[in-house]
């Protein structure tokens, strides 16, 4: 099928198999189609049909409350066409200068292990290589599963065939309860990535702010793992502020660790815990780590300097944190163009 989207840079066109998604196929193709999540939850790859028509694959995605569907609003995450089709995008949609473009595959999941009560780190193992840069996601669709899942790649690899991710286990979660309730190894998935634009530029100038709640961390550590790799910290510094509930609730403090090491002075890590007064200002198994009480935002408002302006920042959790946070680094004066940024809802 067709597709012409017709966007605030004029129109582009490109073909969209009928059992794809109009994100998936746009993003594969080379352009800029709006997006976030690309599960269905953000909203952000909203368009209106002008002609032809689609199938929604998924009804009860949150974000479609959010659109005008008695107009033609659709989300290209959850739609497939059934003809030629001509959609109206209220973005400039370009042609893509991303490294590596999306792409469909599948995956083995080879590997799973508990971090806390209800957060597990799993492996997959790609049929074919993909290269990614830090900060990035896939799409997971499970067997059965309706709805597809995004997860960012905790390890950093120019090109490789595993993908280590993290998941936590949410009530009424589907891939979350399917994954938690049995032993999944060796069951197949399918993959779309990589995606995401919150990534790590390396040789980009300034220090660094990392700002995450909960396995919001994942695509954090990749951006730390490669600052590392590529001598960042030779020159620059970075904070991280990784909230948790409890401290038992903290994970892969490890590798945390094991960061803090290569980096010395140059990289500080405050474990923010929401619900529990910590008893010592450091981990009492990993000293590198520091502690702190409170919402993870609040404590980086109190522990960043006035003036940022000359820092990044990398944002990733809930929607609500994320928000929190953002208002936080503009208020300490981080440049709106250098707040990156990921929603998992």
């Amino acid at each position: 099928m067709e597709i012409v989207i017709v966007s605030r840079a004029g129109e582009s066109r490109f073909v969209c198999e009928a059992d794809e998604k109009i994100l998936f196929a746009g993003l594969r193709a080379g352009l800029t189609l709006p997006y976030d999540c690309a599960t269905g939850t953000c909203g952000l790859c909203k368009a209106r049909v002008n002609s032809g028509t689609v199938d929604v694959i998924w009804p009860d995605a949150p974000a479609l409350a959010k659109l005008s569907r008695d107009k033609g609003d659709i989300l290209m995450c959850q739609s497939r066409p059934s003809s030629d089709c001509i959609l109206r995008v209220p973005a400039s949609v370009t042609p893509s200068t991303a490294l590596s473009l999306p792409r469909h595959g599948s995956a083995i999941i080879r590997h799973v292990d508990a971090l806390t009560h209800d957060v597990m780190h799993f492996e997959l193992e790609l049929t074919e290589p993909m290269a990614f840069e830090a900060g990035q996601f896939v799409v997971l669709t499970a067997p059965s599963i309706v709805g597809a899942r995004a997860y960012s790649m905790v390890n950093h690899a120019h090109e490789t065939r595993i993908l280590e991710l993290v998941i936590k286990k949410k009530i009424g979660g589907g891939l979350s309860e399917w994954l938690f309730t049995a032993d999944r190894t060796g069951t197949a998935l399918d993959v779309f990535g990589p995606l995401g634009r919150a990534t790590f530029r390396p040789g980009e100038d300034g220090d660094l702010i990392c700002i995450a709640g909960g396995s919001g961390i994942a695509g954090l550590l990749s951006i730390l793992e490669h600052a590392a790799e590529c001598g960042h910290f030779s020159k620059h510094s970075a904070r991280v502020f990784f909230g948790v509930r409890t401290l038992a609730d903290g994970f892969y403090l490890d590798r945390f660790s094991r960061l803090v090491g290569l980096a010395g002075h140059a990289l500080e890590v405050v474990l923010a815990l929401s619900d529990e007064v910590p008893r010592s200002n450091t981990h009492p198994d990993f000293p590198a780590v520091k502690l702190a009480s409170g919402f993870v935002h609040d404590v980086a408002d109190q522990r960043l300097a006035a003036d940022c302006s000359g820092m990044t920042s990398f944002v990733a959790g809930p929607p609500p944190m994320v928000d929190g946070a953002i208002r936080v680094l503009i208020g300490h004066g981080v440049p709106a163009a250098r707040v990156r940024y990921d929603k998992f809802g």
